[in-house]
């Protein structure tokens, strides 16, 4: 909607440049009006003002009276229905013989009047909203951790592999298998995690599932006594905790994984092992430009990545003709976001 100062400047620019030479339809197109629209705003040769928001409008023939509106009103408020919704308020009235309004109306007179909202003894629906994100600007300020199943060559026996990863160097930064999963065993190598790589009471966020393992009072006293933040993904939603995910898909599609499962619990230990060391030191992941996880952890990717590039650009130089466009990007990756859409906070 156009207010009528705004119409009268449009007509006075429009005047202007058809006396300087242009053509009415030309002005009008630079503008962005039509020439019907500016029609349309005069009457007997003035500009009006837009006659809509005066307009008197009858309202709807099917409208609820007041009267009406008061009745659902106060039928709602009846210690009968006060903790039934519409829906189950108009048929136990439509059984008794009893019309008052549709369920839709029942629901639109009680939104206007702001009672649209739980009625009842149980519990409000709890909403899970994301969890806060975090971001990693270099090693040890956010890990993510979870338990996997490894299978066994016996039905109904596996084991439990726990992990934790570094999300910004990919690092696998400790591990374990055990016959059970319980926070006992989770807040043990927690606590050797973080000795190893001495960050303790460094604000480090520790962000996983909701698991028992991970809720557990002996996890929750431990990571309060080793000054690290807790991070929770919402109930059933994996993509809050995708690093661990990821990981975990790394090790089960592994070309040395044993489809077939493994004999004992010091073979799955033993498998898992060279697994961590291959992971760490030999395996160039494709999130952090083809470094190795530890050489990302301890600073080294930023020296290697210099090295290809210039190494690449003198390729470049050499041939140039073999080129289309820029050398690969070997710049080192930045910062790690874990959860990035709401409330972005430091690590």
């Amino acid at each position: 909607m156009i207010l009528l100062d705004d119409r009268q400047n449009y007509e006075e620019l429009i005047n202007e440049a058809i006396v300087a030479g242009a053509s009415k339809h030309k002005a009008c197109k630079m503008i962005g009006l039509s020439i019907r629209t500016l029609q349309r705003w005069q009457t007997e040769g003035k500009i009006t003002a837009d006659k809509r928001p005066t307009a008197n409008r009858p309202g709807p023939a099917n409208k609820l009276t007041e009267q009406e509106r008061q009745s659902i009103i106060a039928i709602c408020n009846t210690e009968e229905f006060a903790s039934l919704p519409p829906s189950q308020i108009v048929p136990i009235l439509a059984d008794r013989g009893e019309y008052i309004a549709s369920e839709s109306s029942f629901y639109r007179v009680l939104k206007a009047e702001g009672m649209l909202h739980h009625r009842g003894k149980a519990k409000v629906r709890k909403v899970n909203n994301k969890p806060t994100s975090y971001t990693a600007t270099k090693a040890n300020e956010v890990w993510s951790w979870d338990i996997s199943y490894l299978p066994t060559k016996f039905i109904g026996l596996h084991y439990y592999l726990y992990m934790i990863e570094d999300i910004y160097s990919r690092k696998i930064v400790g591990w374990e298998v055990h016959t059970k999963e319980t926070g006992e065993q989770a807040a043990e190598l927690l606590e050797r995690s973080i000795w190893l790589e001495k960050c303790r009471k460094q604000n480090l966020v520790l962000h996983s599932d909701n698991g028992v393992p991970m809720k557990s009072l002996t996890m929750h006293a431990k990571m309060h006594d080793l000054g690290v933040i807790s991070s929770r993904s919402r109930p059933r939603v994996s993509n809050d905790n995708p690093y661990s995910e990821s990981l975990f898909r790394t090790v089960k599609y592994c070309p040395r994984w044993p489809s077939e499962g493994f004999n004992s619990l010091d073979g799955a230990r033993q498998w898992v092992k060279g697994f961590v060391y291959w992971y760490n030191n030999e395996h160039r992941h494709s999130r952090i430009k083809f470094v190795t996880p530890n050489q990302r952890h301890q600073g080294l990717d930023i020296e290697i990545l210099e090295k290809r590039k210039v190494l690449y650009q003198q390729k470049r130089n050499e041939y140039p003709e073999r080129w289309s466009g820029d050398a690969r990007n070997w710049e080192p990756e930045g910062a790690v976001e874990l959860n990035p859409e709401q409330n972005k906070v430091a690590a």
